[in-house]
């Protein structure tokens, strides 16, 4: 069988959060800047394999969903639906809601929201062959039956780790397959539900061989409040800095403020050069909005920002002080500020080697600059990252340009660690 079926994507996120312990629907917790459900939209909406997204939320909650739907422009929302009071029942309800022409069927997690494209990719892909895919990954923990004995538990048996797998989401399957699957179940007395959709199948529709695609270990499901604070580090860890084509930014216009630049093959782009020399001081706002302005319209602004500060903070003078969080932190808000209307494709913070916790400390906040600008630029289609260049200034110039070539955003790369 060679299918070119819609894909759709199906978020459940019919759960109340009892175990996270927030008051409110776990999806609608923020996490890395933006609600968990709105990372998992993201994911299905910039995914070119998915042709529709279906939201099954919390009952008293679907209105949030569509207002969030809205504000994050996510064209391939057709459906909010209520969930229902179990996953069986809310995926049911999705069923239900697809009509009747066959697809594809995606059912994930909406709390999985570090779901990687890949995975979609290879499901869609899955399903062109096969009726029936899961996501899963192999355990790396040894795992055993337990048995009761003398009120409390022994080991019974200890499993063959090598066949075991932990099942994620998205789970795949064709319509008409999943959708009778369920009718039976629902038309069983003993069923008594469950958390897993290709559990359903392998009951009701054992002749149908359930593919498994590879997952990750990213694709964690948020479930207890100490999984909020990994999916937080998670999100920060930088994605993969493809290389660029060495003309790649042709035709382009680069600004660089600052003092020192590591050279750098630019793609082919007309770089104009914004120093100290010119008058250029990132600690002063007007000097910057000014040179900025002067230049006009440009595709990316990189802030290149000198030398940066090491040793110790105790032994670090006063103006010392001043002097690294003005040319750091303090000018990098300035030229983001004066950069915004100017700029059409991407800032980028470069940020210079240093030791100590002044170092530590304007680096962090720059980073932390990074991530947020890019959450508030994104809908206007501009890219904001960030290179730590404690590297070789050649290895530094190379990711400087294979990031304003790609089409990441919020990435802080440490060229040290990410690129060695």
């Amino acid at each position: 069988m060679n299918s070119r079926l819609r894909s759709v994507g199906v978020l459940l996120a019919g759960g109340v959060g009892q175990r996270v312990g927030a008051g409110r629907p776990k999806q609608l917790i923020e996490v890395a800047g933006r609600t968990i459900i709105e990372h998992s939209l993201a994911v299905f909406e910039r995914a070119p394999e998915i042709d529709e997204v279906v939201v099954l939320m919390t009952p008293g909650y679907a209105d949030r969903v569509r207002e969030i739907v809205a504000a994050g422009g996510h064209r391939k929302v057709s459906k909010v639906v209520d969930g229902g009071a179990t996953r069986t029942e809310s995926t049911w309800r999705a069923l239900q809601a697809l009509g009747d022409d066959e697809c594809n069927v995606l059912l994930h997690d909406a709390v999985r929201p570090l779901l990687e494209p890949r995975i979609i990719t290879e499901c869609v892909r899955a399903l062109e062959t096969h009726e029936a895919v899961n996501v899963a990954i192999p355990s790396s923990d040894t795992i055993f039956t337990a048995v009761a004995r003398d009120g409390g538990e022994v080991i019974g048996e200890v499993l063959d780790r090598s066949r075991l797998r932990r099942s994620q989401t998205p789970q795949c399957f064709r319509l008409s397959v999943i959708r009778r699957a369920y009718e039976l179940a629902m038309a069983d007395p003993g069923f008594a539900g469950g958390t897993d959709d290709c559990g359903v199948v392998l009951r009701y529709l054992p002749e149908v061989p359930i593919h498994l695609v590879a997952g990750s270990e990213r694709n964690i499901k948020v479930t207890h409040p100490a999984d909020l604070h990994i999916a937080e580090l998670l999100f920060e860890l930088p994605a993969p800095v493809p290389r660029g084509a060495g003309d790649a930014l042709a035709g382009q216009v680069v600004a660089v403020v600052g003092e020192t630049v590591p050279s750098a093959p630019w793609g082919g782009a007309d770089v104009r050069m914004l120093t100290r020399a010119d008058g250029v001081r990132a600690e002063d706002y007007d000097s910057v909005a000014k040179a900025l302005g002067d230049v006009g319209p440009v595709d990316h602004v990189v802030f290149a920002a000198g030398q940066g500060h090491r040793g110790g903070l105790v032994q670090a003078r006063g103006e010392t002080v001043a002097d690294a969080v003005a040319a750091g932190h303090l000018g990098a808000l300035n030229v983001a500020r004066a950069a915004r209307p100017h700029v059409r494709r991407s800032l980028l913070f470069q940020v210079p080697p240093g030791s100590g916790a002044l170092h530590a400390s304007c680096a962090a906040a720059v980073a932390a600059l990074t991530r947020a600008l890019a959450r508030e630029w994104a809908a206007d289609g501009i890219r904001v990252n960030c290179v730590d260049t404690g590297a070789s200034p050649d290895l530094a110039a190379q990711t400087s340009l294979d990031i304003l070539i790609s089409d990441l955003s919020g990435q802080v790369i440490d060229v040290r660690v990410d690129r060695a």
